[in-house]
């Protein structure tokens, strides 16, 4: 029998470490809650990983913001709180587009927007995303 919900959390530097750090996370919480599906572990992991690289190329300065990840799993949703100490970041994902098959990056944030059921970036002190997928019934 499987847990109901799980929970995980990540801190560190934005550095590649974090984004291993967010990987065993992610395969906690689906040994925690495994009847999570196939399609929303990928989908959902996609988003997070994507986000959380672009966090960390996009760090500034001498001294690498710190990250805190909160992950979490319930019934009905995947939730994911990323929050750090950087300059706030001006973001318009409304903006956001796919890039043409010609460029080598800019993907990131569209492929976590078709993932997702909910992204939201919020700049006051440093930078808050939250990620949320909505669980798809089994078949």
């Amino acid at each position: 029998m499987s847990a109901e919900s799980a929970f995980r959390e990540v801190v560190g530097r934005a550095d590649l470490a974090l984004i291993d750090a967010v990987h065993d996370a992610l395969e906690g919480l689906w040994v925690d809650v495994p009847d999570v599906s196939d399609e929303d572990r990928l989908l959902f992991a996609l988003a997070v990983s994507e986000v959380a690289t672009n966090v960390v190329e996009h760090a500034a300065g001498d001294v690498r913001p710190t990250v805190s990840i909160r992950l979490a799993v319930d019934a009905g949703r995947l939730v994911a709180v990323m929050s750090d100490d950087a300059e706030p970041a001006l973001i318009r994902l409304g903006e956001v587009e796919m890039p043409g098959s010609d460029a080598e990056s800019g993907r990131g944030l569209a492929l976590a927007l078709a993932a997702l059921d909910e992204l939201r970036h919020e700049a006051d002190d440093g930078n808050t995303w939250v990620l949320r997928r909505d669980r798809r019934a089994t078949s």
